[in-house]
């Protein structure tokens, strides 16, 4: 299996790029449109194909690749059913099954962030990873204040669907501010400050007390994520 992990340094976002092998069809996760030349220098000197493109929900603090990288290399692009975004390829359900020559991901909802927003589960063919985008964070979780958010759905996201997975699955997140790679739901469920050993209620409390400012990008960001990164036709 080919795995790839790019950071964007502007807003920290983690994408991921996968392949079962060289030469074969690859998929990406949580692409930035600053990097779109970036991820597709990578895709050719993989010698991939890139057929699927997916957005774990609409972003608010950077601007998606994923209209770019349909433009350009034809691919598939895709989302929960519940995104508002309007050029979307193909929206998923809960357990549906994005399969790219081989590498399979099983979609779960996992609203709190947003109301919109999925996780995505490999299971077969290696180690079992869930790309959790930003509902669960290594150590933390993501804010519940906007674009739908609910602190109750966060946790029960998180408690009931994501914290019953195995043990050893390894946790890829779309973001992260301290420079943490990956993690997995054991360390998760055991050393997150947010979630371990709190109740739903005090969980619900610390993701109310947190009074973040909004993303800088968020008033651009949107809008333009709802028009898969065409920023003209946001405006």
């Amino acid at each position: 299996m080919i795995f790839r992990q790019v950071y964007d340094h502007t807003s920290s976002t983690y994408t991921y790029i996968m392949a079962s092998g060289h030469g074969r069809e690859g998929l990406i996760i949580d692409p930035v449109k600053e990097l779109a030349d970036t991820y597709l220098t990578i895709i050719e000197q993989l010698d991939l194909k890139l057929v699927r493109a997916i957005d774990t929900h609409t972003h608010a603090d950077h601007v998606t690749a994923l209209g770019d990288l349909r433009e350009q290399t034809g691919c598939q692009t895709y989302m929960g059913k519940y995104s508002k975004a309007d050029c979307v390829s193909v929206y998923v359900d809960e357990d549906e099954i994005i399969d790219a020559d081989g590498i399979k991901l099983r979609a779960i909802y996992t609203p709190g962030h947003t109301n919109e927003s999925f996780s995505f589960l490999i299971e077969d063919g290696g180690p079992t990873m869930v790309f959790t985008g930003d509902v669960l964070l290594i150590r933390g979780s993501g804010r519940t204040d906007f674009q739908g958010g609910d602190p109750h759905k966060s946790y029960d996201s998180i408690v009931n669907k994501l914290f019953t997975l195995n043990d050893e699955t390894l946790v890829y997140p779309a973001h992260d501010y301290k420079g943490w790679t990956a993690s997995s739901i054991g360390e998760e469920k055991r050393f997150n400050t947010r979630l371990a050993g709190k109740s739903e209620a005090e969980y619900v409390d610390i993701m109310n007390k947190l009074n973040l400012p909004d993303p800088k990008l968020m008033d651009e960001a949107i809008p333009a994520n709802l028009a898969c990164g065409n920023i003209r036709q946001a405006s």
